[in-house]
């Protein structure tokens, strides 16, 4: 059991996919702090000195100067703020993926275009595309 455990570990499928969720959390990281300390600060500024994390609604009806404050207390609050700030961080790793995917499909529709050989009807070698008989059998390919 041991020894197919190892086979399906080392196989290049789970390897590429624990190769992608490490990066993909590095670049989540990135994007977080890209969102949180690059973008939304100047935005905040535009909109007249506004800090995007501290945007909360007190459920307990109790005013408070800022989320750290309202938390400390152990208030109830619906954190709009962050929930902005998570989905303009979302909007940019949706982004990327995007612009990567795009970049990927590129590839492989140049790669689609490098196909040179078909396989044979009858002997299922491979034969030039342009070939109108088997090299391998002799056979007449239409």
């Amino acid at each position: 059991m041991f020894k197919e455990f190892k086979a399906f570990a080392m196989r290049g499928n789970v390897l590429d996919l624990a190769i992608g969720v490490i990066i993909g959390a590095s670049f989540g990281k990135v994007v977080t702090s890209l969102v949180q300390d690059i973008i939304m600060p100047p935005l905040g500024l535009i909109l007249g000195k506004m800090d995007f994390s501290n945007l909360f609604v007190s459920l307990s009806g109790t005013p408070f100067e800022n989320l750290k404050e309202a938390q400390d207390a152990g208030a109830a609050t619906l954190n709009y703020g962050l929930f902005i700030n998570a989905i303009v961080n979302f909007l940019i790793v949706s982004f990327a993926i995007f612009l990567l995917v795009k970049q990927v499909n590129k590839l492989k529709k140049k790669e689609e275009v490098l196909v040179a050989t078909k396989a044979c009807p009858y002997c299922l070698s491979q034969v030039p595309l342009k070939a109108s008989k088997c090299a391998y059998c002799t056979s007449s390919l239409t």
